[in-house]
């Protein structure tokens, strides 16, 4: 295979076609995944300069995740997630200029430099976060997308939350009552084996998580979030399963991150060899080279993807540098004040 993907890359000309999807839709994948693993490396790139501060998760390895989203579902669709989101704001259509700026804290940024890494937010992509506390954001999920069906559209809410929040309290009760009203929500396990430091074996006597929809007789699967084909698929499935008026859905999208929890995390509770494993089916390599060796794309197509997110990303880096702090002034701004409270000054 290596020698066949090499005479590929070298002569640049496609070989007959072999997938059951489109070029448009392969492009599409990685060109998503590529621009999230190259803005969270050089997101990397800046906190190391102390341009970048705070908390600050990263999702590289996740990103076929990310791909998937970007084809399974709608633009009208309504997405909320947790602090490991970069990657999927950049998906939800995000520009790199207004995530790298919120990231550097400037007024540029997608909530004016207010939010940070955790709290990215857009009504006009329907992206609500971006959430900072484990598994506060399964409720919210689950009222956006009873706000959906008191409103009459086919649109869900996808609710993404990692195999830590798994445990919380929260994600039954919202389980629960989402299964009793039928509501239109797509519920997300990113499941990356690692809840901050601490493997999926070790919190729980359930190791496969997408059985917790079970107790709710919520339908629900395991899905390789290692392939962007798959995790498109699936989110299809269970699109179509909610657009139907049948309710919830619960997939546990199984994935692995290549870097710590947080930037300040050295990860030293997992094996090299570990991390080797997965790096050898990295989504974003196995699926260049697969579009590169089933002629979906030539050689030349791929390397022209890259250069122009590369330029994309060092021009938002660029862009967040040259871009004014928020006034101070500004604090108070945009926050909700109910100014009859009772504790409220003058």
């Amino acid at each position: 295979m290596a020698e066949v993907l090499k005479e590929t890359k070298k002569s640049g000309k496609a070989a007959p076609q072999k997938s059951k999807y489109d070029k448009a839709t392969y492009l599409t994948w990685f060109e998503t995944m590529y621009r999230v693993r190259r803005f969270e490396e050089r997101t990397l790139f800046a906190y190391s300069q102390q341009k970048i501060r705070g908390f600050c998760h990263v999702y590289i390895g996740q990103e076929a995740i990310a791909a998937g989203l970007v084809t399974g579902i709608r633009p009208e669709d309504k997405v909320v997630t947790a602090y490991r989101q970069h990657g999927v704001a950049l998906a939800r259509g995000l520009s790199s200029r207004s995530c790298m700026a919120e990231l550097y804290g400037k007024s540029t940024g997608c909530v004016k430099g207010k939010g940070g890494s955790m709290h990215f937010f857009s009504a006009n992509f329907n992206y609500f976060g971006g959430n900072g506390i484990v598994g506060a954001q399964i409720p919210i999920g689950a009222g956006i997308a009873f706000a959906e069906k008191y409103r009459g559209t086919d649109n869900l809410c996808v609710t993404m939350f990692g195999d830590g929040a798994a445990r919380q309290g929260a994600l039954y009760e919202a389980f629960n009552m989402a299964m009793t009203w039928k509501l239109p929500a797509l519920f997300i396990c990113e499941n990356n084996q690692y809840a901050m430091g601490t493997s999926v074996v070790r919190t729980s006597n359930v190791h496969d998580l997408y059985k917790l929809g079970a107790s709710f007789e919520m339908p629900s699967e395991a899905v390789d979030g290692m392939d962007p084909e798959a995790v498109h698929e699936a989110f299809q499935r269970a699109a179509a399963h909610i657009r139907a008026g049948n309710g919830p859905y619960y997939l546990e999208i199984k994935t692995y991150r290549y870097r710590g929890h947080s930037v300040s995390d050295p990860a030293k509770y997992r094996s090299k060899e570990e991390v080797e494993e997965y790096k050898a089916i990295d989504p974003v390599i196995v699926t260049e080279e697969r579009m590169i060796r089933e002629g979906i794309a030539t050689s030349t197509e791929v390397q022209e993807i890259k250069d122009r997110i590369d330029a994309e990303v060092e021009d938002a880096m660029e862009f967040a540098e040259n871009s004014d702090y928020p006034l101070g002034s500004e604090l108070y701004d945009d926050n909700y004040v109910q100014k009859d409270y009772p504790f409220i000054m003058d």
